[in-house]
């Protein structure tokens, strides 16, 4: 559904707090992202004709269930089908500030990611580096505990509770909670009446279960997974929103590509809106193809008291949800990561919904924060 709400157009001088870095995973050949053999081996062929006669097109995503739009896309050849002859070149990352660095080097050029990087990564560029082209997910996220340590939101006080990295979106959320609840800290410490600890997706489950940290604020699977380990969702994020609608997931691109290579971006969202058509048409299966791209991805694939909770959970969708992104902002500098950070221009929706009109489907609103 489209956004409605109007928000006001802003272009203000950029202060980006200078404490919140932009922290690299150096897992790959690249130093930004994971590409693994796996990927390359069970990729679908690009056949055809180079779309604008370009070999390949850098993609991250994150091995997370917010990112299904990706993984079935990727998997199913519904993105690469659409390139034709251009070979995807896939990278996986754990949260998005590494993303937005890999973007800014050239080692992606289109990316699924959150808001809260997205938001950051367009102030501290001056509004130079990237543009959100698309939605992909709303929702799929939950703060998640220990039940014998924390029975209710008012036993937040002194507990340990982690988010994926410092400055990611579920870290902008926490912190934006906490503040809300008269809970103080230190954003880039995270000490304070809760303790943040900045911990990889991956590793969450495993402190979870030895009892070191008592909750943790992430999106699906991991939500998922530490229920699975004992856990209780205390809070789901989508009732801290009107009618349980918010951005998890937007694709970005690099402005000089967008530039460059329109032709590929719009192939590109092509595949998108189908993959996220199929989606929505075929659950069952496009559960089963999320669950085939992780496994390839990481080595195993999720089981089902974890893949099944955490697939109803995220809601899949074109609409980038642009109202909602203001709102994360403001959740930004509530935190002390962001001062007077840019929106004015960060979407350029032009390319989706001339993919959409061709579809026949409706023309979605960038809430007055489309580029010019």
């Amino acid at each position: 559904m489209p956004a409605t709400r109007t928000v006001r157009r802003r272009r203000r001088t950029v202060a980006a707090v200078a404490a919140l870095p932009l922290l690299a995973v150096v897992l790959g050949a690249c130093g930004y992202g994971s590409e693994s053999e796996k990927d390359e081996k069970a990729a679908p062929a690009a056949k055809g004709e180079k779309t604008g006669g370009l070999d390949e097109v850098k993609i991250g995503y994150f091995a997370n269930i917010t990112h299904a739009t990706a993984l079935v896309g990727l998997q199913e050849g519904l993105i690469q089908k659409e390139l034709g002859g251009t070979r995807i070149k896939p990278q996986v990352f754990n949260a998005g500030p590494s993303e937005i660095e890999a973007l800014n080097a050239g080692a992606i050029d289109i990316g699924w990611i959150g808001p809260s990087p997205s938001i950051n990564g367009f102030t501290k560029s001056k509004g130079q580096n990237l543009r959100i082209i698309s939605g992909s997910a709303s929702g799929g996220v939950s703060l998640v505990v220990n039940p014998e340590k924390i029975k209710s939101l008012d036993d937040l006080k002194g507990k340990r509770i982690a988010t994926p990295q410092l400055g990611n979106t579920q870290d902008v959320a926490l912190l934006n909670y906490l503040s809300e609840k008269g809970l103080k800290v230190d954003t880039n410490t995270g000490k304070g009446d809760v303790t943040v600890i900045r911990q990889d997706n991956k590793q969450i489950p495993a402190s979870f279960e030895s009892g070191s940290l008592d909750g943790a604020w992430v999106p699906e699977p991991t939500a998922s997974k530490l229920v699975a380990g004992g856990g209780s969702v205390l809070l789901d994020e989508k009732k801290l929103w009107k009618d349980g609608k918010f951005v998890i997931t937007n694709v970005i691109v690099s402005q000089k590509f967008l530039k460059e290579h329109p032709d590929v971006v719009e192939a590109v969202l092509r595949g998108s809106v189908k993959t996220n058509a199929w989606i929505n048409e075929n659950p069952d299966e496009a559960k089963a193809a999320a669950n085939a791209k992780l496994k390839a991805d990481s080595g195993a694939a999720l089981p089902p008291e974890v893949i099944d909770p955490a697939w109803k959970n995220v809601d899949i969708t074109d609409d980038p949800l642009a109202s909602t992104l203001s709102v994360s902002s403001e959740h930004a500098v509530k935190a002390g990561l962001l001062e007077d950070p840019l929106l004015d221009g960060i979407y350029d929706l032009s390319l989706l919904n001339k993919v959409l009109k061709a579809d026949g489907g409706p023309v979605i609103d960038d809430a007055g924060l489309g580029a010019e």
